[in-house]
């Protein structure tokens, strides 16, 4: 087989070659994964303030009030502010008024 340069490839050397893009391919979908992984702790997954804030479509300021006033689910762990993914969830739906028909 021969490539634009005519040089002469073997069988093998397309295997190889085919071989590298599965793995660059596979190395780009396991670095993507490994970003946005979060692992669960005890099955729960939290929410950075971020993370919710964006969710939320409100300010990070809004989220600190909505804390003092007891109103999201939150931990605080070593300074850092976490939401538990499930009680996000459980008071939206609490809250969740359908429209009117």
């Amino acid at each position: 087989m021969m490539n634009e340069n005519n040089e002469v490839f073997s069988m093998e050397d397309e295997q190889v070659a085919t071989a590298i893009q599965n793995m660059l391919k596979g190395s780009k979908w396991l670095s993507a994964f490994l970003e946005s992984y979060r692992p669960p702790l005890d099955g729960e997954h939290y929410l950075t303030d971020k993370e919710v804030a964006e969710m939320l479509r409100v300010s990070r300021r809004t989220l600190q009030e909505y804390r003092n006033n007891r109103m999201l689910p939150f931990i605080l762990l070593a300074g850092k502010v976490l939401y538990p993914e499930s009680g996000l969830r459980e008071l939206l739906e609490a809250n969740y008024l359908k429209p009117l028909e």
